[in-house]
């Protein structure tokens, strides 16, 4: 029996964002098929990454977010609001917003893994800042008819390491000394202009420091105090623990260089057994599954107890890895319940400490003082693994409540399967487990 304790008198802050995901919703095309708005709004995620974007028609395609596609002349005077294509990214932008979610925006350009355009290296890092600035203007502060969204998150630049030399590289066509340059001119421009603004980047490929280049570029941002509001990163994988191991990895690597104030944001991240062949095929059908909604629910718990300020999804964009809505008519798969069960536990607003694993049960929980809830799922790589009995310990409840209990599995969506009602501060609740399966326990106070 895997036993596991929560105490809700014992709180540490707040529940972080660990609901972040990439890109907006859908919404309604010329055919009025159906769309992802009302269910992704529901979510109420509270920040969405635009990168990507580009690829997917609904949000304007090949003239979106990207700098390059905005400001398609590079020889062009950036001062001039002629220079610019604001339109599909505005419609983009304002669905994003009506679905009450932030934008976090990437400036730079969508990965190419064939045919590399928007990914060369500028031939001029300051006039590449300056274009940046005027579109920060554009959605901050109103220039060349646009808008005061008040977008705070500036991302420069997106996965400068992935590939190998200079010739093989999907996101950066020059060297790592080039890219750090880069950034060093960028974010002091943008920084000086808007000094209330979150700059950061490089969106990394994880937060390993094996490659030079990270190391190189954490060093030089210290040492000349280059602005680094947020570090970003990413991560992939099947192992829960390799993914905490890298969460800590990042906050000690800014800590033991004086980046105490930096955010870290790991920006991209979803479940992966492996990126090429019969194990590629494995983990997109995976993503879409009830294996993937556990990872989901097991990743949130782990990001939420460690030192991390925000986690987000990859991806909510139509797209072969979208394990929240069907790729093709945007209806909400598995995933999407494993972001509902993370909602209640915002809306409580207090994180009730617990040890996130406990053996393959990973575990998160809230309180507003009053009400509480606890998301439990269990998961491994292994979808043979037998079922678990687990005994959910509650401690610190209200003396009268009642507590509901809601279950997501192969048959049930989040579909309230009991009711048991409690005089008493403390109780045990005994689930049998399912591998992949993921229980929410709602306690509602009767006081």
């Amino acid at each position: 029996m895997v036993n596991v304790k929560i105490d809700l008198t014992k709180t540490a802050g707040k529940i972080k964002r660990m609901n972040a995901v990439n890109n907006g919703p859908t919404y309604p095309n010329v055919r009025k098929s159906y769309t992802s708005f009302d269910d992704y709004a529901a979510l109420h995620i509270p920040y969405a990454r635009n990168h990507d974007a580009s690829f997917f028609n609904g949000y304007g395609g090949e003239h979106t977010v990207d700098v390059h596609r905005i400001f398609k002349n590079f020889d062009a005077d950036e001062n001039d609001p002629a220079s610019y294509i604001f339109e599909p990214t505005d419609i983009y932008v304002k669905h994003t917003y009506e679905a009450g979610t932030k934008v976090f925006y990437r400036l730079g350009a969508s990965i190419e893994h064939e045919y590399k355009y928007g990914t060369r290296v500028p031939n001029d890092f300051a006039k590449w800042a300056r274009i940046c600035e005027n579109i920060i203007r554009h959605y901050n502060e109103g220039w060349a008819d646009g808008f005061e969204y008040g977008i705070e998150y500036w991302e420069i630049w997106n996965e400068p390491e992935l590939g190998t030399g200079t010739s093989n590289r999907a996101c950066w066509q020059g060297t790592n000394d080039e890219f750090i340059d880069f950034y060093c001119v960028v974010a002091k421009h943008l920084k000086s202009c808007f000094p209330n603004l979150k700059i950061g980047g490089p969106a990394f490929c994880s937060s390993k420091m094996d490659l030079q280049v990270r190391i190189d570029f954490l060093d030089r941002v210290a040492r000349e105090n280059i602005p680094l509001d947020f570090f970003s990163y990413h991560w992939y994988g099947n192992d829960i623990e390799k993914l905490a191991n890298c969460i800590k990895i990042a906050r000690e690597e800014l800590d033991k260089r004086a980046l105490t104030e930096t955010e870290t944001i790991l920006n991209e991240w979803n479940y992966v057994r492996g990126w090429q062949g019969d194990d590629w095929k494995y983990t997109l059908r995976a993503e879409k599954g009830l294996k993937g909604a556990s990872f989901i629910a097991a990743a949130m718990s782990v990001a939420q107890a460690l030192p991390l300020d925000m986690f987000m999804y990859y991806d909510a964009r139509p797209c072969a890895m979208n394990g929240i809505f069907a790729h093709e008519t945007y209806e909400p798969l598995k995933g999407y319940y494993s972001f509902v069960m993370f909602d209640n536990l915002v809306k409580l607003g207090k994180y009730a400490e617990c040890e996130y694993k406990n053996g393959d049960v990973y575990t998160c929980a809230a309180t507003d003082g009053k009400n509480g809830a606890v998301m439990l799922t269990y998961y491994n790589e292994d979808d043979d693994s037998e079922a678990k009995t687990v005994e959910l310990e509650i401690q610190g409840n209200r003396k009268k409540s009642k507590a509901e209990v809601y279950i997501l599995d192969k048959d049930n969506n989040l579909q309230l399967i009991g009711e048991q009602y409690f005089a008493t501060e403390k109780f045990s609740l005994i689930f049998n487990m399912e591998i992949h399966s993921s229980i929410m326990v709602k306690l509602i106070s009767l006081d």
